[in-house]
């Protein structure tokens, strides 16, 4: 996924850093992603640690986590993937709310593609409800939707809007591709939380931190992922059919501060990174300021292209870069 925030490309940058400051054998240590978005920080450590705690207070991301940190034994799924793939299309509620001819007159998808999703989602919602699959492969398969349904969206990767015409990625037929996870001999958690009051009730040895950075808010771009991943019924507001949602204090300038202290505050963790930039609501001194206050700091940054989801000459920020800082915290109040 085109993900807002991703650390896809900066995952090998994280892991040699966190690799220098705690050592090469992780084998014994508990690793927490507390925003763990779509997974990808917890997926890469998974297989080096000894239990990943991961993260994500909206539900589209538990889903992806739940499957990709909490999935450990092979599930064989072939047959229902083929099954699903096989379904008549429907005209459910995303078809009506979100897509192309539906009541709703909002373009994220085609409306083939609508109708494919809603009769897989409810056939998965029925295998689930009629225990026809364990709740393993039901995470599994609702992953594999959710990412599936993603690459044939109708938009410029954030769900904040749609495209005024479909675009050719939107155009191809949809096709449920399994979202496939790594086998460990180890098992892992996975929460659906209030990153602040979750950190209350856990502790490890290594914290990963990757708040949102800025004032956009998750549950708004992603929003569309969020009403697939629960099949609820609501009436969708607006031009782009929100649905209630999720607001964090990480993207509201006059809370950012208060929230990022009491979580530091608050870790009972014995090394802390924090993933931010250089365009963050909070400045790299208010950061250091607040983590050196706790134990010892040090930082490491990385020049990273900015991520993109509109055209460049209407876009607030015109630099192609940012800085990306790691601040480290060895924990000692």
């Amino acid at each position: 996924m085109n993900y807002i925030g991703s650390k896809h490309k900066l995952s090998s940058f994280i892991k040699k850093s966190i690799k220098e400051v705690v050592g090469d054998d992780l084998s014994e240590l508990v690793f927490c992603d507390l925003f763990a978005g779509t997974g990808i920080v917890g997926r890469n450590f998974k297989p080096l640690v000894r239990q990943v705690i991961a993260n994500d207070i909206e539900w589209y991301s538990y889903i992806l986590n739940r499957n990709y940190i909490g999935n450990c034994q092979l599930l064989n799924c072939d047959e229902k993937i083929k099954k699903l793939n096989s379904l008549k299309g429907v005209e459910g509620f995303i078809f009506h709310n979100y897509c192309e001819n539906g009541s709703g007159n909002r373009l994220y998808f085609s409306a083939e593609n609508g109708k494919k999703i809603d009769a897989i989602r409810q056939q998965i919602e029925i295998w689930k409800t009629g225990s026809e699959i364990t709740k393993d492969e039901y995470y599994y398969l609702l992953a594999s939707l959710i990412e599936s349904a993603d690459k044939v969206a109708n938009t410029a990767s954030v769900y904040g809007a749609f495209l005024k015409k479909l675009k050719k990625s939107a155009q191809k037929l949809f096709e449920l591709s399994s979202a496939e996870f790594k086998e460990t001999i180890n098992t892992h958690e996975v929460f659906n939380e209030d990153s602040n009051q979750l950190i209350k009730k856990i502790k490890g040895d290594i914290l990963y931190l990757d708040p949102p950075y800025n004032a956009r808010q998750y549950g708004s771009n992603y929003h569309l992922l969020n009403t697939i991943a629960k099949y609820d019924t609501f009436t969708p507001q607006g031009k782009t059919g929100l649905r209630d949602y999720y607001k964090s204090s990480y993207c509201k300038k006059n809370e950012v501060k208060k929230s990022f202290e009491d979580l530091i505050k608050n870790a009972n963790f014995n090394y802390i990174f924090l993933s931010y930039n250089n365009e963050g609501l909070m400045s790299e001194n208010e950061v250091s300021t607040i983590m050196s206050s706790y134990g010892e700091y040090s930082l490491k940054t990385i020049n990273y292209q900015r991520f993109k989801a509109d055209k460049t000459e209407n876009r607030n920020h015109k630099a192609t870069s940012t800085v990306e800082y790691l601040h480290i915290l060895e924990k000692t109040i």
